[in-house]
């Protein structure tokens, strides 16, 4: 991957007629073509007959070979740069605001409680909203992708690859022949990069769509910094230029993520799946010969993967996960930054999963001061963003006691089953006091904890008030109580995100930990608090990434109009921006909660309601 030279001029195309007589053909001499009668005809006295030539068949072409020589370190790194840089946009960038008005997802499936209908047409920031058709070509333009003018009507070769373009629906060239032309290489401003893009990975066009789409739009939307370039683009792409199961990964994650939005691909997501399974294990069975960084990139990105396309409760996420924490435990070497950046990623997976599937994680609690903030690449010390974490972003203190909050549920668990078993009244003392001894430490460290600010940044006043309504500030307007010089827009939704977190883990401690009733002061509060800063978070437009889990908690405890509104807000806000299956699931299950709450009530149904609450939050994942 990232190999970039100059590339020559294309060679000339022969070109054979097909359109000669029937007899020169058989004799398999070339014919001139005269009409009505050729010369060698005329010469030898036979009949001159011209029959229909047949539509030219395209041949197959054989992918590029993912096992070229590996550049140098320094090579990938300046490479990962300028690819970085050339397809950064910012987080108001009006291209991730894309989407086709007649794919709408329809989200209102469980009746009255959820009235919204999400679509997937929207703007962000003071861009003027873009459909994603308009990124295809029309009669008269060239393919971005492939540098080709379309044509619909050639057939498809023997993969199912319509020569017409990666992604359906295209439009009709008006003019066939055009397409039969060779592109010419047209260097960009930066003198590395030639038409088509992204060559250097595949010369598949529908291949080289999805690693734009995932350069351009995923990789945008699943980090919280990158005001010097994307650590996806920067860490994680140069992995492919050496590995095929990293590629079919990010090649699986984009794919299934276009499928979602109606986009199909030539080629299936869970095709790109399988043969990225099938990389992984082989590389797994070459053990010292594999590099750990390769096979983790993988293993995570397949994780990413499985929390956007899973249907139903799965184990496979904790399988992978397994997977990952026997790599990075197989060698003590110090790792690079790609394996800091995938070992972050792996910690937040590990903890959501535990607080999904009420399990304990399976990594040890990181100490209060273990978690410092991964920046991206060339990022200054002093940037304002310098305490946020690509992948947590303020919380890198928070999550060590939302690690330990995750395992109190097989505590409980642990608890409940010695006084129903009559276990031993020694054991059930000893579990009791253990379990309310961390359950109160980790009460204490919720409410005492607060997010570190830049030194410019004043929070707006209020915030701790469940019944003020949410500060949601354009980014032109100014007010008194919500104070930033910074350059950086995204500070407020970062802010935000953190204090979703923390409120939501305050609510999970006290609704399904403690089993305090819904109507209770604290859950009540909570609830509100969560709803209220998930608002804030998208209403300020900035990153919305791992936004689901303090949503999906607090959305399924919301009673009252004003509630379940805040809860109807964000969920509609962070599945337009966001555009991923695991959200549309979540509000599903939503639906049926509140369907179930407003007629059953609260009493004997409970348990049941809880029940069905543990079931959605397997279901749904929470991660990206």
């Amino acid at each position: 991957m990232l190999l970039y030279t100059r590339l020559a001029p294309p060679k000339p195309p022969k070109r054979r007629s097909r359109g000669g007589c029937t007899y020169c053909k058989e004799k398999k001499k070339k014919c001139d073509e005269k009409r009505p009668t050729c010369s060698r005809c005329g010469e030898q006295g036979v009949e001159c007959v011209y029959g229909t030539v047949k539509p030219r068949q395209r041949k197959r072409r054989e992918s590029a070979p993912h096992t070229a020589t590996a550049g140098t370190p320094s090579e990938h790194y300046s490479a990962a740069r300028r690819l970085s840089e050339l397809s950064y946009y910012s987080q108001n960038s009006s291209y991730l605001g894309w989407g086709v008005d007649n794919r709408c997802q329809d989200l209102t499936r469980y009746g009255d409680p959820p009235s919204v209908v999400f679509n997937t047409h929207f703007s962000l920031g003071d861009y003027p909203p873009i459909d994603i058709l308009d990124d295809f070509p029309n009669e008269d333009t060239q393919d971005p992708i492939t540098g080709e003018i379309p044509d619909i009507d050639a057939p498809a070769d023997e993969d199912g690859n319509s020569p017409s373009g990666p992604l359906s629906p295209r439009t009709i060239s008006k003019t066939p022949d055009l397409a039969m032309i060779a592109p010419c290489p047209i260097g960009s401003p930066l003198q590395e990069f030639h038409a088509p893009v992204f060559t250097e990975f595949t010369d598949r066009p529908n291949r080289r769509a999805l690693i734009d789409h995932f350069c351009n739009v995923l990789s945008h939307l699943i980090v919280f910094r990158e005001e010097t370039g994307n650590p996806f683009q920067q860490l994680i792409l140069p992995l492919t230029r050496k590995s095929s199961p990293v590629l079919n990964s990010i090649f699986a994650l984009s794919c299934a993520h276009l499928e979602y939005r109606g986009i199909e691909n030539s080629e299936k997501s869970l095709y790109f799946h399988n043969q990225a399974i099938q990389g992984v294990a082989q590389m797994i069975a070459q053990k010292e010969k594999a590099n750990r960084t390769d096979i983790l990139a993988a293993i995570m990105l397949l994780v990413y993967y499985e929390c956007l396309v899973q249907k139903g409760r799965s184990n496979i996420v904790a399988g992978h996960l397994k997977g990952a924490l026997t790599i990075m435990c197989s060698t003590d070497e110090l790792l690079d930054p790609a394996g800091v950046f995938l070992e972050r990623a792996f910690r937040f997976y590990d903890v959501i999963t535990a607080l999904s599937n009420g399990t304990s994680p399976i990594s040890t609690t990181p100490s209060p001061g273990g978690l410092l903030p991964f920046s991206p690449i060339g990022a200054t010390p002093t940037s304002p963003l310098s305490n946020v974490d690509t992948l947590l972003g303020m919380s890198t203190t928070l999550w060590p006691i939302i690690h330990r909050l995750s395992g109190l549920s097989s505590l409980k668990s642990s608890l409940d089953t010695a006084i129903q078993t009559n276990s031993s009244p020694t054991k059930i003392a000893v579990l009791r006091t253990e379990f309310s001894s961390t359950a109160q430490a980790i009460e204490a460290a919720l409410n005492n904890w607060h997010p570190q600010l830049p030194s410019d940044f004043s929070p707006p006043a209020g915030n701790d008030d469940p019944d003020a309504d949410p500060v949601v500030l354009s980014a032109s307007s100014s007010s008194s109580s919500f104070v930033s010089t910074t350059k950086s827009s995204n500070i407020p939704s970062i802010y935000h995100n953190a204090l979703a977190y923390r409120h939501a883990s305050l609510l999970y401690l006290y609704r399904t930990i403690l089993r305090h009733p819904r109507s209770h002061p604290l859950v009540r509060k909570h609830t509100r608090l969560t709803l209220k800063n998930c608002v804030a978070t998208v209403g300020h437009r900035g990153p919305m990434s791992a936004l689901l889990w303090p949503l999906f908690v607090a959305a399924c405890e919301a009673q009252g109009e004003k509630d379940r509104g805040l809860a109807r807000e964000a969920f509609e806000k962070v599945e337009r921006r966001q555009g991923m299956r695991n959200i549309g699931r979540a509000w599903e299950v939503v639906g049926v909660v509140w369907g179930r709450v407003d007629l059953e009530g609260e009493g004997e149904k409970e348990g049941g309601i809880q029940k069905e609450i543990k079931r959605g939050r397997g279901r749904c994942g929470g991660g990206v």
